[in-house]
């Protein structure tokens, strides 16, 4: 079984790659292969809305000109995703948010996989940036996975978030839940079909006709 940790800051080496790192550690630990990914320092669109991905059934983002596709064709091979953020002005890397919304829309194959939000910040605005990653799984079906205590850091200098001991316990933590989830899910056999609860039709209402 492998775990995707899309590393979601444009510094590869800072605080957000570091706690993600010890989650990656701990997960290896357990058996379960590890890959972080970097989101990197390029332009990354937003989504806007052409519908091309759907209307063309194209499986992926029409736009191939950063870095969405190659994001959306590493989760469709993993097992889980875990998506780690520093946090501006309370809120996830707006870069990240574009990425994940395109990705998500155009046809990841992301249900029913385990996912953790990783948040990490100098001081305030963790918790914010925490649960606006979170909203996204919700709505894809994802199973959340859970730790001790919200899956947070702090740190300020590259590799500072090392000392905040309590939160690298909370990610050691955080990565045994989610093996523990994938064994539980998955058996010895990863290729067997998983016993997922039948969904009923998506039943969608606009509050205005």
């Amino acid at each position: 079984m492998k775990v995707l940790l899309l590393n979601g800051s444009a510094n590869k080496k800072g605080n957000t790659f570091t706690a993600l790192s010890e989650v990656a550690g701990q997960l290896e630990k357990n058996g379960i292969e590890a890959e972080i990914m970097q989101l990197g320092n390029k332009p990354v669109r937003g989504c806007i809305a052409c519908g091309q991905c759907r209307m063309k059934q194209l499986g992926r983002c029409a736009f191939d000109d950063d870095v969405c596709n190659r994001i959306l064709d590493k989760l469709n091979e993993a097992d889980a995703l875990v998506v780690g953020s520093p946090v501006y002005y309370g809120q996830p890397n707006g870069a990240v948010m574009a990425v994940l919304q395109r990705a998500f829309f155009a046809g990841a194959n992301v249900q029913n996989k385990p996912a953790a939000a990783v948040a990490v910040c100098r001081r305030g605005g963790a918790t914010a940036a925490y649960q606006t990653l979170n909203m996204m799984f919700e709505m894809m079906n994802m199973p959340i996975v859970t730790s001790q205590y919200w899956n947070i850091a702090y740190g300020m200098a590259p590799g500072e978030v090392k000392q905040d001991t309590e939160g690298m316990q909370t990610m050691r933590t955080m990565a045994d839940n989610m093996a523990w989830l994938l064994k539980k899910i998955h058996g010895d056999d990863r290729s067997a079909q998983p016993d997922y609860p039948e969904r009923e039709p998506w039943q969608g209402m606009n509050f205005i006709r």
